[in-house]
């Protein structure tokens, strides 16, 4: 039986807390930023947590469970 590779893309975009909880970043963020207000980009620089729906799945595809 083959190992089970986890998904690429979801490594590179997710990162897990020592409490267990994933990082993610803010879309929106990569470029036509000259119309996007300061207090927005700001918003957006700071990382988030994935929701706890959504969990599962990232879970999944990094091979946490």
């Amino acid at each position: 039986m083959p190992k089970m590779k986890t998904k690429s893309s979801a490594k590179k975009r997710f990162k897990l807390t020592g409490t267990g909880k994933i990082k993610r970043k803010h879309a929106f963020k990569s470029h036509i930023l000259t119309k996007k207000s300061k207090k927005r980009k700001l918003k957006l620089t700071h990382d988030g947590l994935v929701h706890e729906a959504d969990e599962n799945n990232v879970k999944l595809m990094l091979r946490l469970k």
